[in-house]
């Protein structure tokens, strides 16, 4: 099974916002706060790496998704997740210039898409899962968390993780 998380805002959160409620953050975000785009002191969100490293134990193999499309960004995400111990680190993927999200995903196919809302950039038309073409959703499983959430909430069983096939909506959830 293959699992593609978002990182920034998914998986990863500015420093900065550390100790701030999940709105406070994306307040931040939408304040474009210098913080939110030091992308070398980004740190876990919650317990993301322990909840990452059961799904890989439990057979299922990771990806990264990043938002960063510079090769010095890129490589602060990376270096982030080598750093926390972030499962699979070495698997991090990103948009090719002038491609979009939807081109990436299809590309790994996972099983299953985590990512956020991106509720401080614009929402929907900014994810990955609502661009796909219609035939590449039918074989995707989405999982949108509220941004700055973490995915802590999120079943540790991937067998849980990965039923009922469909769509998960972020109000769905728990807060």
């Amino acid at each position: 099974m293959k699992i593609m998380i978002f990182t920034e805002g998914t998986a990863l959160m500015f420093k900065s916002g550390l100790n701030l409620s999940r709105e406070e953050r994306v307040k931040m975000s939408q304040a474009k706060e210098k913080s939110v785009y030091d992308f070398a002191s980004y740190l876990p969100a919650g317990r993301a790496v322990e909840k990452i490293k059961n799904w890989q134990e439990q057979e299922a193999e990771i990806y990264y998704l990043t938002s960063r499309q510079s090769k010095a960004e890129i490589d602060q995400i990376k270096k982030v997740l080598n750093t926390y111990q972030f499962p699979d680190a070495h698997n991090l993927v990103f948009r090719n210039k002038g491609e979009e999200y939807k081109a990436v995903a299809e590309r790994i196919m996972p099983d299953i898409l985590i990512e956020d809302d991106c509720e401080s950039i614009g929402g929907e038309k900014e994810m990955t899962y609502p661009n796909l073409r219609p035939e590449i959703k039918s074989k995707i499983k989405s999982i949108v968390v509220k941004e700055f959430q973490g995915i802590d909430h999120l079943p540790d069983s991937l067998e849980e993780l990965s039923h009922p096939r469909g769509v998960i909506k972020p109000s769905l959830q728990p807060a």
